[in-house]
């Protein structure tokens, strides 16, 4: 007699993974529109002169320009010397969130320019350009000039979301605080250095496109980068790192990872090959004979019958009926058999005594009082079946 194969086919196994192919390809799809919409949210990044995002300082930038000074926009070093055609006459604005330039390109930075605005400068860059000042907490959200200087003065107040308070460590310094935020911290230090200024400024957030508005912001801004005939606003980027550093992740893995890797994969594939056809039954296998239900029911009740376990009998009917139960009074299947008892005894309006008798109470002493009691287990059921469905 032949036997039928039940290991699926190719063609039956691709028909059935039709459905979760076309889920992994919608959540491939997903993953990759969120990825694409994060990319083009972090393009548009803090202080970016050609944003107009929230967090971008392209409104200031634009004024600028109106007002007659020649802004430009460079991500590296190279393309800064480039674009600084008269140093006497140029700001620079240096924002290094990342630290990609070394102490040395930060100097060379500096003396590209007479004016040298470095926004939100680390501990290091600080170490780097102006040793004489240090990092002193947060900066306050609104702050008054309390110095001096054209910008400041010309704003009065200005507002901050965040950003740094520095204070003067060396007293002989040329230098002068504005912006106070607290005990001789100030959000904005000018350093005069001969024949170049250098600005470290905390209240960043007062050049972004959301808060150049809000109080003394824009004249702030206008007056600090305005103050010459040419900008450059220079945010350093990969382009500024050495040449001979690693510029991927395959650079900083070991030369033997890619080939293990490799091995994993084609181990991985062999072993899904050999095994795959081995999951599930391989042959038809026919029962020696068929048993019905009613002859499986019989037998059990004569076993009953002939061992006199008169009350394992009730109790298998006892069990199906609190169940059946359970679900005519609408209770889960993690009600107890308390809660059905309650439940029986409220639709019927019999006592909840007499019940817990019926279903957990009561043994047989003989056959007829099991009889009995199955009898009143079927009669408890339509009664309830009435009430809860008349």
């Amino acid at each position: 007699m032949s036997q039928a194969v039940l290991t699926p086919t190719a063609g039956k196994v691709l028909r059935r993974s039709l459905f979760w192919v076309g889920v992994a390809a919608f959540l491939a799809l997903v993953v990759i529109l969120t990825f694409g919409a994060i990319g083009a949210q972090s393009d548009a990044g803090y202080l970016d002169p050609e944003s107009p995002a929230p967090s971008g300082t392209r409104a200031v930038v634009e004024v600028l320009r109106q007002q007659g000074v020649d802004a430009t926009t460079t991500t590296s070093l190279a393309d800064t010397r480039d674009a600084v055609t008269d140093s006497s006459d140029t700001t620079l604005v240096l924002y290094d969130p990342a630290g990609y330039l070394t102490p040395v390109q930060l100097r060379q930075a500096q003396g590209l320019a007479a004016v040298t605005v470095l926004v939100d400068p680390s501990f290091d860059q600080l170490q780097a350009l102006a040793p004489e000042v240090a990092l002193a907490g947060d900066a306050a959200t609104s702050l008054d000039a309390a110095c001096d200087l054209p910008a400041a003065r010309a704003a009065g107040t200005v507002t901050a979301d965040g950003g740094s308070g520095y204070r003067v460590v060396d007293a002989a310094a040329d230098a002068t605080a504005c912006l106070r935020t607290g005990d001789d911290v100030y959000s904005l230090v000018q350093l005069d250095r001969g024949g170049s200024t250098l600005v470290v400024l905390g209240a960043s957030s007062a050049l972004t496109n959301e808060h150049v508005i809000e109080k003394g912001n824009a004249a702030l801004a206008l007056n600090l980068l305005g103050s010459t005939h040419d900008l450059v606003w220079y945010q350093p980027s990969f382009a500024d790192l050495p040449q001979d550093a690693p510029q991927d992740l395959g650079a900083l893995t070991p030369a033997w990872v890619s080939p293990v890797l490799a091995l994993l994969v084609i181990t991985f594939v062999a072993g899904a090959l050999w095994r795959g056809r081995r999951l599930g039954p391989l042959v038809v296998e026919n029962l020696p004979v068929t048993v019905r239900a009613s002859e499986t029911m019989l037998g059990r009740a004569r076993l009953y019958e002939k061992s006199s376990a008169r009350l394992r009998a009730l109790d298998a009917l006892r069990i199906g009926s609190v169940q059946r139960l359970a679900v005519l009074c609408g209770l889960p299947r993690t009600a107890t058999v308390d809660d059905v008892i309650v439940a029986v005894a409220a639709a019927t309006g019999s006592d909840s005594s007499g019940i817990r008798a019926l279903l957990i109470g009561t043994e047989p002493a003989t056959d007829g009082e099991l009889v009995s009691l199955s009898d009143a287990l079927l009669e408890l059921e339509r009664s309830v079946a009435a009430a809860v469905r008349p």
